[in-house]
């Protein structure tokens, strides 16, 4: 049995047929779509490695079933950067040294997006790290990471200050 669906991911309108609806957003993007930017981390929620915007949230994809998406916006790390320019959260990232190990930056960093045109982030640290707090850095990368997130949203526009998210 085939379960059509159609996806717009990083912009691409895409029909797929799954074979088995049991398939997480996750495992379609990485395994079947080779999108290999969201991690596969913990694989029950808890870590943020495979955080992923649909419809413009953020969710982790390790827990969403990809059927359960049919018609859905997907946008990961690889749909950021447009026409080879990092995206600001990714140069603020760079420059703010938000990663060590590289592993969870992905999901940090879509995460961030996600907080940033909810119009949550705001210039409070503690604000910014409780809002993130569905997403773990192994490494501690923490100060570098909300660093990054307050120059970026200078950058970005957001839901409350107008922007489109």
């Amino acid at each position: 049995m085939s379960f059509p669906i159609a996806l717009t991911i990083n912009g691409q309108r895409r029909a797929i047929n799954l074979d088995d609806p049991r398939v997480t957003l996750l495992d379609l993007l990485r395994e079947r779509l080779h999108l290999t930017g969201s991690k596969k981390g913990c694989d029950r929620g808890q870590c943020g490695a495979c955080t992923v915007l649909v419809n413009g949230r953020r969710i982790n994809s390790c827990l969403a079933l990809a059927v359960s998406l049919d018609g859905a916006e997907v946008l990961t790390i690889e749909g950021l950067a447009e026409n080879g320019t990092l995206h600001p959260l990714q140069a603020a990232f760079i420059e703010h040294d938000g990663f060590q190990c590289g592993f969870c930056t992905p999901g940090q960093i879509m995460s961030a997006v996600g907080l940033i045109h909810e119009g949550d982030a705001g210039d409070d640290p503690e604000r910014i790290r409780e809002a993130m707090s569905g997403n773990l850095c192994r490494c501690g990368a923490y100060r570098g990471i909300t660093e990054a997130v307050i120059e970026a949203q200078k950058n970005m526009p957001s839901r409350m200050n107008g922007g489109a998210a």
